[in-house]
């Protein structure tokens, strides 16, 4: 395969997991956990389904987590192999007390844990999708403060993806070679590797758990990890290179937000490239992203009937 110098992935665009209950979501993600709500719109696929984006003041790539919903009907999953395994934010290093009194005060068991020198508090979500806050002092993001999350404890965004395989050996290749990420240390079944300039919101964590059974989709679990390019040729150039070494990769999928393409790695983990551009500002100002209903413009038609089918949900519950 023959690199090219455009055909870089530049770290985490944003992780896509699937919950039971929107209210209670929005609850937890724009309440308790500050994050701002920057887009309130519906599957591509099943307007039925509410699709729900959280991140900082303009939903930065890297600082994005995005929930389906689908009322009545989604079985609850498995998270195991072959999967995105745990929602990893980083947090300002003296903010993590801060944070750990706050979770147990609303009733939030919390986890310590120390990964690669790194303090990690580990906690589940109303799903029981882990999610991970971790002490990280080298990194310049800024978090929202519009959720009233005082701005020296907020959370900057995604720290790294955690990506659980069977076998790491495929998987590794695959984020060497083609998605050209470098190794940056191992520490037991855990290999982090980091995409471009490097540092938090650039990582992947592969961890091969051949014993772990494997995850099935479903409430509960996370359904694909995005990956950032920072334009349409980039990511053109990247999907050529990925067909060339043999990846089913699908067509350039417009998310009015950016552009995707799809593909499954060796381990059965979904990944999507996604581009930087257009962003989240480009069908409601800055200043009130995430507060209207949003619709891809192939459902504006159905609007009525789909607002009567969605479930009511209102801005997140105050926290303090």
């Amino acid at each position: 395969m023959t690199q090219t110098a455009t055909a870089q992935i530049t770290g985490i665009h944003h992780v896509t997991a699937i919950a039971s209950d929107p209210q209670k979501n929005i609850d937890f993600y724009a309440g308790l956990l500050g994050l701002r709500q920057v887009k309130k719109t519906v599957n591509f696929d099943d307007p039925s389904a509410y699709h729900l984006y959280y991140g900082d003041e303009h939903g930065t790539p890297g600082s994005i987590v995005t929930f389906f919903y689908w009322p009545g009907h989604e079985a609850r999953g498995r998270i195991g192999s072959g999967q995105t395994t745990a929602l990893v934010f980083s947090a300002p290093p003296a903010s993590l007390a801060w944070w750990q009194e706050r979770l147990a005060r609303h009733g939030v068991k919390v986890e310590h844990k120390t990964r690669f020198g790194e303090e990690v508090l580990a906690f589940v979500d109303p799903d029981e999708i882990p999610v991970e806050i971790v002490a990280v002092a080298e990194d310049s993001r800024s978090g929202w403060t519009g959720s009233g999350i005082p701005a020296e404890h907020a959370i900057r965004g995604l720290h790294t993806a955690e990506l659980t395989v069977a076998f790491a050996a495929p998987t590794e290749a695959l984020l060497s070679i083609e998605m050209q990420f470098r190794l940056v240390k191992r520490e037991g079944d855990r290999a982090r590797f980091e995409a471009g300039p490097g540092g938090s919101g650039r990582y992947a964590d592969v961890i091969q758990a051949p014993s772990a059974k494997r995850g099935s989709g479903g409430s509960g679990t996370i359904h694909h990890i995005a990956w950032s390019v920072p334009d349409d040729a980039t990511e053109l150039a990247k999907q050529s290179e990925l067909q060339e070494s043999g990846y089913q990769v699908s067509p350039v999928m417009d998310r009015d937000y950016f552009h995707s393409i799809y593909y499954r790695e060796r381990g059965g983990i979904l990944f999507e490239i996604a581009t930087e551009t257009p962003g989240f500002a480009v069908d409601e100002p800055a200043a009130s992203l995430g507060t209207a209903l949003k619709l891809p413009r192939q459902f504006e038609p159905h609007r009525a009937k789909i607002e009567q089918l969605l479930p009511p949900v209102e801005v997140a519950k105050s926290f303090t």
